[in-house]
């Protein structure tokens, strides 16, 4: 059997261990997937889904076979469900939350095609999913994608950007919102999802529709937690910052007499895994705005301090 290189999935990856919009698959050549069932444990039940197939030729068939037949040898990946979980379980760092459960991602690479795998152990639900690309274009597209979707003004003055895959919230001219996830296509182009159906869009085009329709739109940056404690002295009040919305909400928690109300707080979201970069963001976010640069939590250290960038010399001015 062949040699296998199985790595964790890392977060930009695991976009690809779902199915993508036609477009995408064409630009990222997704042959298609894999999907299995261990049945009871041990059963291995699958079927097979095309998406490009002028790039499913003899060649990619015969490696497939051998891809999947060393993942099903003894005590592999693939071998059971019992096997399965076993390898998960000892590489926590590939667990993500998924759609509609904990799932495990894992890349296994060979020299021309890149297999995403994505796990669920559970009993009760479809166990693997493996989606084939041809490697170059996947990895063009990914190394694309790193520069991010540009949210700008219709004079095309940038207002912020956000990684590929994450997520907006749209003021509506009527005083509505809409959350839609948003993915990279091109410098120019991105589509949303999260409504009723895609959308594919011109970054101009976008600002023009909002501008036009009296609208806003801000980020909403899984890099930042849903909600954190934030600490008023003036009043020794305990608030919460919700992600996405401005201002504060009062808490019923307040810290002790003599208690230093700030390392009260910085405790309490230290108990909720929000880092001192991320709660400057949010509070920073919560006041003058969630597409500024401050309420990006890339933007300080860690202990929460502003980075100070360095100055750009005249070649590199713009």
């Amino acid at each position: 059997m062949m040699k296998l290189p199985i790595t964790s999935m890392t977060p930009e990856e695991r976009l690809y261990a779902y199915s993508q919009s036609s477009k995408i698959e064409r630009q990222t050549g997704c042959i298609g997937y894999l999907r299995g069932d261990f049945g009871a444990g041990k059963e291995f039940y699958t079927s097979w889904f095309d998406h490009q197939k002028e790039y499913k030729d003899e060649e990619f068939k015969a490696e497939f076979d051998e891809v999947v037949n060393t993942l099903r040898e003894k005590d592999g990946l693939l071998c059971s469900r019992d096997s399965m979980s076993r390898f998960c379980y000892q590489h926590p760092e590939a667990e993500f939350e998924g759609n509609y459960c904990t799932e495990y991602g894992f890349r296994v690479q060979t020299p021309q095609h890149t297999y995403m795998l994505r796990c669920n152990p559970n009993y009760g639900d479809y166990d693997f999913y493996l989606y084939a690309y041809v490697a170059r274009f996947l990895e063009h597209h990914m190394e694309k994608a790193k520069q991010g979707i540009r949210f700008i003004t219709p004079g095309y003055k940038e207002l912020f950007r956000i990684s590929d895959g994450d997520h907006i919230r749209i003021f509506t001219g009527g005083g509505g919102t809409r959350d839609r996830t948003c993915r990279f296509i091109d410098e120019t182009h991105f589509e949303t999802s999260g409504g009723y159906s895609s959308a594919l869009y011109h970054i101009c085009e976008f600002a023009e529709r909002l501008e036009q329709s009296h609208g806003s739109v801000i980020p909403l940056r899984s890099s930042l937690p849903e909600h954190c404690y934030i600490y008023l002295p003036t009043t020794r009040e305990i608030g919460i910052v919700k992600k996405g919305e401005s201002g504060y909400y009062r808490s019923d928690l307040t810290p002790v007499y003599g208690e230093d109300g700030k390392q009260f707080v910085e405790e309490l979201n230290q108990k909720g895994g929000i880092t001192k970069a991320q709660e400057a963001a949010m509070l920073a976010g919560s006041m003058f705005g969630w597409q500024t640069p401050a309420a990006d939590p890339r933007n300080y250290d860690e202990q929460g301090q502003p980075i100070k960038r360095k100055n750009k010399d005249r070649g590199e001015a713009r």
